[in-house]
C-alpha cells in the first residue's frame, strides 16, 4: 500500500522486542503493514483474515500489538476486538481498529470499543501506533 509511511523515529524506542499480529482480509494490507512494522523492529508473529485464525494465533504467539480491520467482509473488526481481548489474558495487547473509511464514519463505535484506537490505513506509521500505544501504557 503506497499510503504506509516508514517512520522518521524509529531508532527513539527500541521495539526489538514487541510482537505484532494483523488482522485483515487484505493479503495486500497485510504485506504493506508487515514491511512496515517490520522496518521499524517489530516482529510479525502472524495475520489473520477471521476470528478463529485471530484467536487461534493470538493464543499461540502472544502479539503486544494486534491491528484489526474493522471491515473484514462478512465479520466485524469490532467483534474481533472484543473476542481477541475477552480471551487475552494480562497483559492485553493493544488494539487498534484500522480500516480505509474515514474514522468520523465509525467514531461512536470506536469509542465504545475495548481498542485503545483507530488509525487509518493510510496513514498508517510507526509513530502513530506509538503515539496510541503510548496513551495506555506508557512507551512502546
Amino acid at each position: 500500500m503506497p499510503g504506509l509511511a516508514r517512520s522518521d523515529s524509529l531508532d527513539r524506542v527500541n521495539r526489538s522486542d514487541r510482537r505484532a499480529l494483523i488482522v485483515d482480509d487484505s493479503a495486500a494490507f497485510c504485506a504493506a503493514a508487515t514491511r512496515l512494522l517490520e522496518s521499524a523492529g517489530v516482529t510479525v508473529v502472524g495475520t489473520a483474515s477471521t476470528t478463529a485464525a485471530a484467536l487461534r494465533s493470538a493464543e499461540e504467539n502472544c502479539p503486544d500489538l494486534i491491528l484489526v480491520d474493522i471491515d473484514l467482509g462478512a465479520e466485524s473488526g469490532f467483534d474481533v476486538v472484543e473476542a481477541l481481548l475477552a480471551a487475552s489474558a494480562p497483559p492485553r495487547p493493544d488494539v487498534i481498529l484500522v480500516s480505509t473509511h474515514d474514522e468520523d464514519d465509525f467514531a461512536d463505535l470506536v469509542e465504545s470499543s475495548s481498542a485503545i484506537g483507530f488509525l487509518p490505513k493510510f496513514g498508517l506509521s510507526a509513530d502513530a501506533i506509538i503515539a496510541l500505544s503510548s496513551r495506555d501504557r506508557g512507551t512502546w
